[in-house]
């Protein structure tokens, strides 16, 4: 059931913001995700601050995790031993306010008016409330939070109270350690979802607080890891609060005043969290304290950072739709979200749901380079360094857990916070190793598209040299002469554990020839041979009676899926054992396609179309990861009508909670792939060729699509229109005027600071391919009709 398109009236379409007008109960989880602040390094959770009104708050710094043994039912060798899993850090986003002795409460009070907002041009929250209180009065609440960026580690929130008579208030602030809190333990029949620890995490090291000031610091329980967060107040009145509470899971500042009509109450509250390992065993906490409140900044420059700091990502990072208002919106929130994920993250990785909640654990997976990376590079070029760069760090680890593998060069972790493999299910864990060449892959599309000289010497050389040694050693020369890797899984997850894998092949193969082609003295000329050798010898499925690339070796003769199961039994990994899934032809996500996407110039049109009409129907889109790669592909073959679809869904997945999990946090990989739709899908985009391409496929209902890329030192200006499209280098500060060669359907042209406008022929709607029909498979009474 949709949430935010169903329901204008409650979510009215805003360009710039997210807003809900009206308070239902039922949807917290959801909208405290929809609702969150993040700057990738810290992250708070959009709940309401009042206790009981939360459906999962929390708070969450990137990388901040706690650890334990895995316990496998059955082991064997180089089964990952250690699980990862990112912690809720102490919450400092808590206020209740008792008027008159009743505690308001969305849950229990009357309320005469509601609102609240998410504004992506500044990055300010602000929720205000008017209540009925029992005692007569009319009460306004009114809240505003902010992040900080250039202090990353800061939280702003600020509470008015305001009455019509004097009232008397009683208002406790608090720090919540919501960690080591109880609650309903969903994740046993949901992999998606994280686990929670059987016993304590938080260890208190320093607890201390005195006149409104909070100086608070623990240590994870196995990883060892330390946090701190000082909490400093301020009133708009004179006087000193009624009392300051310190415990290690519930620390609060109190007042107790009276509010006129005249005067509303003011209280601003700043926390300033500093994370450390545990370097120093001698330190109990104190110094960290001391640390982080020499870090607290006031209310006013946490905000003034903020809106700073999205004055500026707005310039060249937005993307904008012509005439489709609702899509605006939804674009704008998805491009928020991914400022939100990655700004501030530093060198670290980016977890699947950002910092926007605790779904798969705060694991980083291959999400990050082949959905995130292109964002970043082409709209924040400096972040996505720092995530290559903190894959680079992980080499060591990597080089250790290729060896327990069996292989030479370095293994990549499927699923990790701090390097180590954490992911307990190998078939659908440790055997995808297409992880390593999208690290490779990520890494080339940097160096071409960003003109950073130092790169490759500094990172990129290692990372595509150690992947290819990998792929090399873990491949085998068969007699067919031909390359071929054996026992993976590919990124469609309902096929797992097989051979020739083509996602997997074709991008073992890009890893290879770039691997090859890298002037670097640790390469041995027959190492480079061997490389080039089992690139151009590399096994592709091919099902000539379906004249379709085959997904593996086996995938054709699989039996098809029963397609009138239930809409209810889906996502399939939740309603069937994977065995049963696995035997079955049908997909989680597209695979061969996005295959053809990252790798464009080895296909040819009519092999993609081809592949397209066979396995989009047969995708079941389980995978938030699908839909916006299966439009980007139905865009290039020139289904307009499909491409339009596939998009709108991928764009809704967490707005309409169409997956039923984004109360875990924001689908950010997929939030990335929405930039890719509309840049790759619609404008046709394709890079790490000769030139930038562009071959554009703008939707007959749009107006037009405007974009900025920085590509090569430069920053490019792409407007679509029904028709034509105009390109042109824009002279902001710092980017080079020297002119850009880019194709566009073909032709050539060269981009300066001058509009260069080419004409666009409409692209005709191919006739769809016409199947043979299929093999008669094991299980199946009647096969055979024309598909």
């Amino acid at each position: 059931m949709a949430l935010i398109s169903s329901d204008r009236l409650r979510f009215p379409c805003e360009p710039w913001k997210l807003v809900e007008n009206i308070h239902v109960p039922g949807d917290e989880g959801t909208l405290e995700t929809l609702f969150t602040l993040g700057n990738g390094h810290l992250g708070i959770r959009g709940a309401h601050s009042t206790r009981g009104d939360g459906g999962l708050p929390g708070t969450f710094i990137n990388g901040f995790h706690e650890i334990w043994d895995i316990k496998h039912a059955e082991n064997a060798y180089g089964f990952a031993r250690t699980g990862q899993r990112i912690v809720y850090v102490p919450d400092a986003n808590n206020f209740t306010v008792s008027i008159d002795g009743e505690a308001l409460s969305l849950a229990e009070s009357t309320v005469l008016d509601y609102y609240r907002s998410v504004d992506f041009s500044t990055g300010i929250y602000e929720e205000s409330t008017t209540w009925a209180c029992r005692s007569g009065a009319t009460v306004t609440t009114v809240e505003r939070r902010a992040v900080g960026f250039d202090s990353r580690g800061c939280l702003g929130l600020e509470l008015t109270v305001s009455a019509d008579r004097d009232v008397s208030a009683d208002i406790t602030s608090a720090v919540v350690n919501r960690q080591d809190q109880p609650v309903e333990d969903h994740s046993v029949h949901d992999p998606r979802r994280s686990g929670r620890h059987a016993g304590r995490v938080l260890l208190p090291l320093h607890l201390q607080g005195a006149d409104g000031s909070l100086r608070l610091a623990w240590e994870t329980a196995e990883s060892r890891q330390r946090i701190a967060v000082a909490v400093d107040h301020w009133i708009s009145v004179e006087g000193q609060p009624f009392e300051t509470v310190v415990a290690e899971d519930e620390s609060s500042v109190r007042y107790v005043l009276a509010i006129s009509d005249a005067e509303p109450f003011r209280l601003e509250k700043t926390a300033s969290y500093v994370v450390a390992g545990a370097d120093d065993a001698d330190d109990r906490g104190e110094s960290l304290a001391l640390e982080a409140e020499s870090r607290l900044v006031q209310l006013s420059e946490i905000v003034a950072q903020s809106q700073a700091h999205y004055n500026q990502y707005w310039t060249t990072a937005d993307v904008a739709i012509g005439g489709q208002p609702e899509l605006q919106q939804a674009v704008r929130w998805g491009l928020f979200q991914l400022a939100q994920a990655t700004a501030r993250a530093g060198v670290a990785g980016i977890p699947a749901k950002g910092v926007s909640g605790s779904g798969y654990e705060g694991h980083y997976f291959w999400d990050q380079e082949v959905y995130l990376l292109p964002y970043l590079t082409y709209t924040n070029p400096e972040g996505a360094r720092k995530v290559l760069e903190s894959r680079h760090a992980m080499l060591p680890d990597a080089r250790v857990r290729a060896k327990e593998l069996s292989v030479d060069g370095a293994l990549f972790p499927w699923r990790t916070i701090n390097g180590l493999e954490a992911s307990a299910y190998y078939a659908a864990g440790t055997a995808q190793f297409h992880i390593a060449a999208a690290i490779a892959f990520a890494a080339n599309r940097y160096r071409w598209a960003s003109g950073d000289a130092g790169f490759t010497a500094e990172v990129g050389a290692e990372l595509l040299i150690e992947t290819a040694r990998m792929w090399a050693s873990l491949g085998f020369f068969g007699k067919d002469g031909m390359f071929h890797i054996h026992g993976v899984t590919g990124p469609d997850e309902y096929t797992a554990v097989v051979n020739d894998n083509l996602y997997t092949n074709v991008m073992a193969r890009f890893n290879l020839r770039a691997a090859a082609e890298l002037d670097h003295h640790g390469i041995a000329e027959t190492e480079r041979m061997v490389w080039r050798q089992a690139a151009e010898r590399m096994s592709l499925p091919y099902d000539p009676h379906l004249q379709v690339f085959s997904q593996d070796n086996d995938f054709m003769t699989l039996e098809p899926w029963d397609w009138n199961t239930p809409r209810s039994k889906y996502p399939l990994l939740l309603n069937f054992h994977p065995l049963v899934i696995y035997r079955h032809q049908v997909l989680k996500q597209a695979d061969t396609v996005l295959a053809m996407f990252l790798q464009w110039q080895d296909f040819t049109a009519e092999e993609k179309q081809r592949a397209f009409d066979f396995y989009d129907p047969i995708t079941t889109g389980d995978s938030t990861l699908s839909a916006c790669v299966q439009g980007i592909m139905a865009a290039e073959v020139g289904y307009g009508d499909v491409a339009l679809k596939h998009f709108t869904e991928a764009l809704f997945i967490d707005l309409d909670n169409s997956h039923g999990n984004t109360i875990d946090g924001v689908h950010i990989a997929s939030t990335g792939g929405i930039w890719s739709s509309l840049v790759c899908g619609f404008a046709g985009m394709r890079d790490q060729g000769e030139v930038l391409r562009f071959d554009p496929r703008l939707p007959s209902e749009w107006d037009g699509l405007s974009f900025r890329l920085k590509v090569q030192g430069r920053l490019l200006s792409v407007e679509l229109s029904q028709g034509s499209i105009a390109l042109a280098l824009e002279p902001a500060g710092g980017y080079s005027l020297e002119p850009l060669a880019v194709d566009v359907r073909g032709e050539r042209v060269t981009v300066g600071t001058d509009t260069v406008t080419v004409p666009l022929d409409a692209v005709p709607v191919p006739p769809p391919s016409v199947f043979p029909s299929t093999f008669p498979t094991a299980g199946l009474p009647i096969v055979g009709k024309p598909a």
